[in-house]
């Protein structure tokens, strides 16, 4: 049986039109891969700016850490210059000074310590950036931390309407972390809380939870910060705006500093206030930070009230 002529030619208009648009298809797809491949271009080549990018800023950071590093040792010489001969002056070793020079003097040798105190954070904010500060975590006695601190602070308290109070720490035994890395962030909440605190206390606390964390917390009784500048107070070069706080000149680095140096104690830093009230500055750091290496023939310390079986 012959095949039907037109049912032949219908198919084959058929197949025509689907190679049609097949052809259609594979131009669209043809050029849409051309498409593609420029895309793939512009991302190479984006990858490629970018990585060039973040070279530079890397470059330009360790820059930014070795000019400070190197500007802030060079300060420290003259400076301590400046200290040295206003305290010869001070003590009248090369004769008494007029009231008048003595004020002028004493000017100048603060201002040498308010300068001295800015180069420290400096350089203290170059090696950290640089990754150049090192922790050094041995076992310590809570009692023997404060009375660091009290006797570093003593000779400070100027005046008998703000009075320093450390608590003596309850049921914490040693710690194993850097205790002057520790006592860095300490002594900058308490000198902190005494620039800001014209009256009433400074209070040192430290709590231990059951998450094995020691939470130290230095309480003022303060002019307070307010709720909106509460989130920033622990970033670079951030100072709160107030009248008092125009009085006292710094780099607005001391808390910025505190809280890298409490990441690198694998603890954390945060703030609690209320303006006209005071502030609660505290720093949560891990009893141990890391596994201690004890000595030969050390014990492990045991917490308070426990004895040996």
């Amino acid at each position: 049986m012959q095949p039907d002529p037109l049912v032949l030619k219908a198919s084959e208009e058929e197949i025509a039109a689907i190679h049609a648009r097949l052809a259609e298809h594979q131009q669209t797809i043809d050029q849409l891969n051309e498409e593609l491949a420029e895309t793939n271009k512009g991302v190479v080549a984006l990858y490629a700016e970018l990585d060039d990018k973040a070279a530079q800023l890397r470059e330009a950071s360790e820059l930014k850490s070795r000019f400070l590093a190197y500007m802030s040792h060079e300060f420290r010489t003259p400076l301590g210059s400046i200290r040295s001969l206003t305290r010869i002056l001070l003590d009248q070793m090369d004769g008494p000074l007029t009231v008048e020079q003595t004020v002028q003097v004493k000017f100048v040798q603060s201002s040498a310590v308010e300068l001295s105190e800015m180069v420290d954070d400096l350089l203290d904010l170059a090696k950290i950036e640089a990754g150049r500060v090192s922790i050094s975590p041995a076992w310590f006695e809570m009692v023997d931390l404060f009375q660091a601190i009290r006797g570093m602070f003593k000779p400070l308290l100027m005046t008998d309407a703000v009075a320093l109070v450390l608590e003596e720490p309850v049921d914490i035994p040693r710690i194993y972390s850097d205790n002057q890395k520790l006592s860095q962030i300490l002594r900058n909440y308490i000198s902190n809380a005494l620039k800001f605190t014209t009256h009433g206390e400074v209070r040192v606390t430290a709590r231990r939870s059951d998450d094995d964390f020691v939470t130290f917390s230095v309480i003022d009784t303060g002019i307070g910060i307010a709720k909106e500048h509460q989130a920033t107070v622990f970033d670079d070069f951030t100072q709160v705006n107030s009248p008092l706080q125009k009085k006292l000149r710094g780099t607005g680095l001391g808390l910025s500093i505190c809280r890298k140096i409490a990441r690198l104690l694998g603890g954390e830093t945060g703030v609690e206030s209320e303006p006209g009230k005071g502030s609660t500055f505290w720093v949560r750091i891990p009893a141990q930070l890391g596994e201690p290496a004890l000595s030969a023939g050390e014990a492990i310390p045991l917490a308070a009230g426990t004895t040996h079986a």
